[in-house]
């Protein structure tokens, strides 16, 4: 079969580190009967381990010619593609206690995690390849510089741990950064959650746009309808300097308020 070129627009680099696909496998644990899913396939450097410890594997594949090169490899009751973009995919309909497995192409990662958050109802766990700056901001605490609108956002969800990192020379063609493995599990019914999952995502969105302004100016207009006192956040604080639970409690604060609405 004649060998495929990566394709930029899709953001393909290949792992092909033999060692680190190992350590991938071991940090996911695949079982039998997992419902697995894995999102970009590629030349197959974590199908092939997968579907052999799984008894059926679903992968989604947006390139149609990295799709067909799987229907050559693999039998359809061994792995079922799904030929699509994965910002595009329903994963809440491929059933219950779903375990999601990717390399993830980078020009993709923050919208696809969001895209995902909507299905975490569905999923036990998912591990993923990322470039490592976009690991640090998903597991970055407050105060810190790496903390953002993605670490609030994902935190409220997931409990996220960065397992390990991943040089260039892992993956043909090496890309430009350093990437990393992250495990991220959704947290139970009885985690610490705003009112309105919607207000939440409104009020982090517009606090993060003017990252560097302090709160009472990047809120705009919301910033007279806010109690700070009793919320217990100064006005001058910045957007980065907030808690997990001081975003709920100002989402709810506001939504209270009439100031963001439910949906």
């Amino acid at each position: 079969m004649a060998q495929h070129q990566a394709r930029k627009r899709f953001g393909q680099n290949f792992l092909e580190d033999e060692a680190i696909i190992d350590q991938i496998i071991r940090a996911v644990g695949p079982r039998a009967v997992d419902n697995l899913v894995e999102i970009g396939p590629g030349l197959s450097a974590l199908t092939r381990p997968l579907s052999q410890a799984v008894e059926h594997l679903r992968v989604v594949e947006i390139d149609r010619d990295l799709a067909s090169r799987l229907r050559h490899q693999y039998s359809p009751d061994k792995l079922e593609i799904i030929q699509a973009d994965a910002l595009t995919v329903d994963f809440s309909a491929l059933g219950p206690q779903l375990r999601v497995v990717g390399n993830l192409p980078y020009n993709i990662s923050s919208p696809l995690l969001f895209h995902l958050l909507d299905h975490a109802d569905a999923v036990i766990d998912q591990h993923f390849m990322l470039q490592r700056e976009v690991i640090d901001r998903m597991v970055a605490k407050p105060g810190s510089s790496d903390y953002s609108r993605l670490s609030v956002m994902l935190q409220s969800r997931y409990r996220m741990t960065k397992l390990f990192e991943v040089p260039p020379e892992a993956f043909n063609p090496p890309p430009r950064v350093v990437s990393a493995v992250v495990r991220m599990v959704p947290l139970p019914a009885d985690r610490p959650q705003a009112k309105s999952a919607a207000a939440f995502g409104q009020v982090v969105a517009r606090a993060f746009a003017q990252k560097r302004k302090m709160l009472r100016g990047g809120l705009g207009d919301w910033a007279a309808s806010i109690d700070w006192d009793a919320l217990g956040i100064a006005p001058t604080a910045r957007p980065a300097d907030l808690s997990l639970q001081q975003y709920i409690a100002l989402a709810d604060h506001l939504l209270d308020k009439g100031v963001v609405r439910a949906a």
